[in-house]
């Protein structure tokens, strides 16, 4: 950020009076813009004892499979996103949405929210961000092609809990790899 979106001034990243975080103040008028994680909500849709995965047709990661989610909207409610993000993704209608994980990537500023859910019919197909879309057996996930390491993990531990039949909510945090 360079400039202030109230005055147009310049900015700096320094913590304002009254702060304990380094935000963007305007130097002119002195106003805070505060930068909040984003939010990006999904679901794990389930039909005939398999899950639906989308492979995008979008970058990042085009042509590796994820679960149907994205970006939270101003207003909207986070069972709305889920169940927008699998219309837009999957042209698949969503049912009996339940919460599954909370899991915090820090290092990315993002929070995932994940529903289990269940798919209303078997009325779907591949929508405008996604390659194709298929049902896959837990023991049937393409776990090389995984767009996101969040997907993996939490598909991972999806695949623990099918074996119990318990889903219990769970909050999980994902940190950055080494690097070589």
């Amino acid at each position: 950020m360079n400039y202030c979106s109230e005055c147009s001034g310049k900015v700096s990243w320094r913590i304002p009076p009254l702060e304990d975080m380094p935000r963007f103040v305007c130097d002119s008028c002195g106003a805070i813009h505060y930068e909040n994680p984003k939010m990006v909500v999904g679901a794990i849709p389930e039909g005939n004892g398999k899950i639906l995965l989308c492979r995008r047709a979008i970058d990042p990661r085009r042509d590796k499979w994820t679960l149907p989610a994205g970006y939270l909207e101003n207003g909207e409610t986070i069972s709305a996103c889920a169940q927008r993000e699998a219309l837009e993704e999957a042209c698949a209608q969503l049912e009996a949405l339940k919460p599954y994980a909370l899991i915090n990537i820090p290092f990315i500023n993002q929070v995932y929210f994940m529903f289990r859910a269940r798919l209303v019919n078997d009325d779907y197909r591949a929508g405008i961000e996604s390659l194709e879309v298929k049902l896959f057996g837990v023991e049937e996930i393409p776990w090389d092609d995984l767009a996101f390491r969040v997907i993996h993990d939490v598909l991972q531990t999806y695949s623990e809990d099918v074996k119990t039949g318990v889903f219990p909510f769970r909050i999980m945090d994902v940190e950055p790899r080494a690097i070589d």
